[in-house]
């Protein structure tokens, strides 16, 4: 007999959903009309606006940094179920986002995420060298750079807030939102 911790993910999930179904809470067809729901509306581009926003409006920026989920909801994306904190890049300072625990991620602010996000050596190596990490993504930061982890969990989920990208001065909020990725809000890569 295997143990809990030695299924997929996948496998884990469906038990507890077996599980909730079994004790009345919910069925196939509600989960399934909540995560269509989800999806449909979940992309990196509503995290990709928020940036965007507070590239060019310093009172957004402001409620961002001070409360995410505020931020969220004064850009159309209802109430979150987990407090969002944002934490920018600096000049001297870069952020990266992981889940040590399993895969706490903000699906509707940055879609559903990537499976190298879910990976154990991801999950584990971002803490331990964040630096090694992002350098296999391509990013090579300046050695005087400090690169702090952010962990998220079912509570807390963060989002970085780039830094924009000199020379955009006269670029509008949709140009700029599209120089955003969602690996840019991770902080696996630059703007």
């Amino acid at each position: 007999m295997t143990g809990h911790d030695d299924l997929p993910v996948a496998a884990r999930a469906r038990r507890l959903e077996e599980r909730l179904i079994a004790a009345g809470l919910t069925s196939d067809d509600e989960m399934d009309e909540f995560l269509t729901r989800l999806y449909t509306k979940a992309s990196p581009v509503n995290g990709a606006r928020m940036v965007a926003r507070a590239w060019t409006d310093p009172r957004y920026r402001d409620l961002l940094l001070s409360d995410g989920d505020a931020a969220a909801k004064d850009m159309g994306f209802g109430d979150l179920s987990y407090a969002l904190r944002i934490v920018p890049n600096t000049e001297t300072t870069h952020n990266v986002i992981v889940c040590t625990l399993c895969s706490c991620y903000p699906v509707s602010l940055l879609g559903p995420s990537p499976s190298w996000y879910k990976s154990l050596a991801y999950r584990s190596r971002a803490v331990r060298e964040p630096r090694a990490v992002l350098a296999e993504f391509g990013l090579r930061l300046p050695s005087g750079t400090q690169i702090v982890v952010w962990d998220a969990s079912a509570e807390n989920r963060f989002l970085v807030l780039p830094a924009r990208p000199p020379g955009t001065d006269g670029l509008a909020e949709e140009e700029l939102a599209a120089l955003v990725t969602r690996d840019g809000l991770i902080g696996t890569a630059a703007v």
